[in-house]
């Protein structure tokens, strides 16, 4: 004997089905082949950082061994850490705390 089976139905999303989507950052690590000039460039055509901006993210990356450069949807940082690789850069993203 079979007995029916009962499905949700499919059309109704939960709370439980929605994952909330946590912001990402981007971030940068120092590597031995770019200069510090050329990075403070990169960040300032690429993220459109003002200089000051720029050279703090540089010497962050340079002394601490990274910097979080940028941060926004998931889309966002994938489109930034595309654009810093173009350029020669060490990017990665994560999901922010």
């Amino acid at each position: 004997m079979t007995v029916p089976l009962e499905v949700a139905d499919p059309s109704v999303v939960t709370d439980e089905d929605v994952e909330v989507d946590r912001p990402w950052q981007v971030i940068v690590w120092n590597d031995p082949i770019n200069l510090m000039s050329y990075v403070t460039l990169i960040f300032q055509k690429v993220l459109g950082c003002s200089l000051e901006r720029a050279t703090k993210l540089m010497l962050d990356v340079h002394e601490k061994g990274r910097a979080v450069v940028s941060g926004g949807t998931r889309a966002e940082a994938e489109s930034d850490v595309h654009k810093l690789h173009a350029h020669g850069l060490w990017a990665t993203m994560e999901h922010a705390d």
